[in-house]
């Protein structure tokens, strides 16, 4: 076997080698740092490329970082986590002006990875649809 090929072949074994021991069980991967349910909330107003976005990391388990984390909290877990099965609002009347917005999560609910993206034509009708989820201001 040539030099060459010898330098070849331990450059191959060393990314091998590399590439082996990052990949872990997903049971030996450690827990996030945020104790119990939390949520990454996005809402982007107008076109995803231009509109402004507004945050916040809802936690649940104490409720907090976010305006209305109790209520937000107590909807998610009445909908096990799944944002989608939020009653409506029985009574919300919305105007059908074409404003849309973006609701996104990305987080830990029981155990469970949620990633959820919406546009909706308007914020009313977020807020009517999501609860207080995505109602990131006061």
């Amino acid at each position: 076997m040539t030099t060459r090929m010898r330098a070849v072949r331990a450059l191959v074994l060393a990314g091998a080698a590399l590439l082996t021991a990052g990949t872990v069980p997903a049971d030996a991967v450690p827990r996030t740092s945020h104790a119990g349910d939390w949520l990454h909330l996005t809402v982007t107003h107008g076109d995803v490329a231009t509109g402004g976005t507004r945050g916040a990391l809802l936690l649940c388990d104490p409720p907090g970082g976010h305006p209305h984390a109790a209520r937000a909290c107590e909807e998610l877990d009445a909908a096990h986590g799944d944002i989608s099965r939020i009653p409506p609002a029985p009574d919300a009347v919305c105007s059908l002006i074409y404003a849309p917005v973006t609701a996104s999560a990305q987080g830990v609910w029981d155990g469970r990875r949620i990633d959820y993206t919406h546009t909706f034509s308007n914020s009313c009708v977020m807020e009517a649809e999501t609860g207080a989820v995505f109602a990131l201001t006061d």
